[in-house]
């Protein structure tokens, strides 16, 4: 299971040359995130409200193609790793054609450890949000 979250890209994400700037991706990453963690009923703030936070622990970013000013992209977002105080997201970025094909553009992972809101100690989603691991762990 994946979300899709559909984005433009604004002039502001662009370079000299109309290319978006590679320093976007990771933002991308996280609308797509956020997007996909909605699916199974919650948000990243009320996960945080719970008690849990998702800090980043590493970044993987793959560029096959520039996407340009105005390009309309589809961020496809899955999890691919989830155990108790882990999480993986994985990531393609698409253009959508004028003829409404997709043409993969990059794509990459987040890797984010389950911490304690107050502590930053590594916690267990399992215990802190039972609900929500047991929704997603039937989708992977």
């Amino acid at each position: 299971m994946h979300s899709r979250t559909k984005l433009t890209v604004r002039y502001a994400e662009t370079d000299q040359m109309g290319i978006a700037h590679h320093s976007n991706y990771p933002i991308w990453y996280e609308v797509g995130r956020s997007d996909y963690i909605k699916m199974f009923g919650t948000s990243y703030s009320e996960m945080e409200k719970s008690g849990v936070m998702t800090p980043l622990m590493n970044l993987n970013c793959n560029f096959k193609l520039p996407a340009f000013y105005e390009d309309e992209l589809i961020i496809r977002t899955k999890i691919i790793t989830l155990t108790a105080a882990r999480i993986v997201f994985s990531y393609s970025v698409k253009r959508i054609e004028k003829d409404g094909t997709e043409t993969e553009l990059g794509y990459g992972t987040t890797e984010h450890a389950v911490v304690d809101a107050k502590t930053f100690r590594p916690c267990n989603m399992k215990k802190k949000l039972p609900e929500l691991y047991e929704r997603i762990s039937k989708v992977l």
